[in-house]
């Protein structure tokens, strides 16, 4: 028996006025996922624990089976591996933005216009940036407006605050020391020229000025955030004894995976966003569940996008569309196929909170519950009930038959 574990970004939410008192999950046409749930064993999860807000980060390192709280270090290691930077001891990686400032360094829009073209010309032109303290840059771009900075370098840290405003219409932040090390100041001094000179290399630079020319908005300074050292992680195919791989859109989660040891599979296409190639997505997905693979671990992120944008109905039309990919991700044989999402990332908020999520396993030999629709509130009745996301990977592999016995 294989495994699948896919995660819909962000998927689950709060009740919404608009929808009738009804999450965008309950409101959305989800014949595939409901008739999952007929099928399978339902539950709720609470990614890391109760009432902790996740990142999507920490929450995939826990449904992996890893202990957020001792193996993250920050979000910056892992963007960096997925987008195919080789990190080192001893250096410091953060995940970055590219951003819209004015020029009194007001952030005008913290994703800049969603920007999905060029970046890897404005990252060119970063890393001809050059400081007097002898510490090598280096950035990337990621998926959309998302990029990567490794500093390289002797003492340094990654005990420092974030840039980013997490607003639009602020400032963005100073960076500071967090523990009072001389490495941590240091640190932050060489992080606040790095983010002033991306402004000043960025501002006039040919793709925003026909950004600017079109109407959108240039993507002319980098915020950094999410300061990590690289971790220190368990090969997952040791862990759990398997061979496995990862589909998923966004260097953050194919970072985790490369750091894990899994194998990590590209999709043409795949965004990140709502307008992701979803085709693309399940066909690498059927095509790659019928080679030797013991387990794979998707990801799909649209949801979540939405969610952050505040935006009910592509939120809601999202959902719809990956229903489709569900239905045929149902057909496989002789897999159990875990469906959930890494946190709730509600419409009202536009930002991660901690509720549940949603959970429902498809396989043979289950105790079939009587559940019949997936969303949060049907899923909490079913036979699960509540679990951690440190649980799953041990249920999967009980349901696989690759557990051992504890005890005599």
């Amino acid at each position: 028996m294989k495994g699948i574990i896919m995660i819909i970004d962000g998927m689950a939410d709060r009740p919404l006025e608009e929808l009738g008192d009804k999450t965008p999950l309950e409101a959305a046409k989800t014949p595939n996922m409901d008739r999952m749930a007929q099928l399978g064993v339902n539950g709720i999860m609470d990614s890391i624990k109760p009432g902790i807000r996740p990142g999507s980060d920490t929450a995939h390192l826990s449904i992996l089976g890893y202990d957020p709280y001792t193996v993250y270090t920050g979000r910056g290691p892992f963007e960096a591996a997925g987008v195919g930077v080789k990190v080192l001891p001893g250096d410091i990686a953060f995940r970055c933005n590219f951003s819209t400032a004015n020029e009194e360094g007001i952030i005008t829009d913290r994703r800049a216009g969603r920007i999905r073209d060029g970046t890897d010309k404005l990252v060119d032109t970063l890393n001809s940036m050059e400081l007097e303290e002898n510490i090598e840059i280096i950035f990337k771009e990621s998926t959309g407006h998302r990029a990567v900075l490794v500093l390289r370098g002797e003492g340094l840290s990654d005990q420092i605050s974030d840039a980013d405003p997490k607003h639009d219409g602020k400032k963005f932040k100073k960076v500071v020391g967090l523990d009072g090390s001389p490495e941590a100041e240091r640190t932050a001094a060489v992080l606040n020229k790095v983010i002033k000179k991306s402004y000043e290399l960025l501002v006039d630079h040919p793709v925003n000025l026909k950004r600017l020319e079109n109407g959108k908005n240039p993507a002319n300074i980098t915020l950094p955030r999410g300061a990590g050292a690289v971790p220190n992680a368990d090969p997952f195919n040791g862990k759990y004894g398997i061979k496995s791989a990862c589909i998923a859109e966004t260097g953050l989660i194919q970072g985790i995976a490369q750091i894990a040891g899994m194998d990590v599979i590209e999709v043409e296409g795949a965004t990140g966003g709502i307008d992701t190639n979803l085709d693309n997505i399940t066909s690498s997905i059927l095509k790659n569940a019928s080679l030797d693979y013991d387990f794979i671990l998707i990801n799909i992120d649209g949801a979540d996008e939405a969610g952050h944008d505040g935006n009910l109905n592509e939120k809601v039309e999202f959902i719809e569309k990956v229903d489709d990919v569900i239905g045929k991700v149902m057909e496989i044989k002789d897999v159990y196929f875990i469906l959930t999402a890494d946190h709730s990332t509600p419409i009202s908020v536009m930002d991660h909170t901690g509720d549940p999520v949603p959970l429902v396993i498809k396989g043979p030999d289950l105790r079939v519950d009587n559940v019949n629709k997936f969303n949060e509130r049907a899923a909490a009745s079913g036979g699960l009930c509540r679990i951690r996301g440190s649980d799953v990977m041990n249920i999967l592999m009980d349901l696989m038959d690759r557990s051992t016995k504890f005890g005599a």
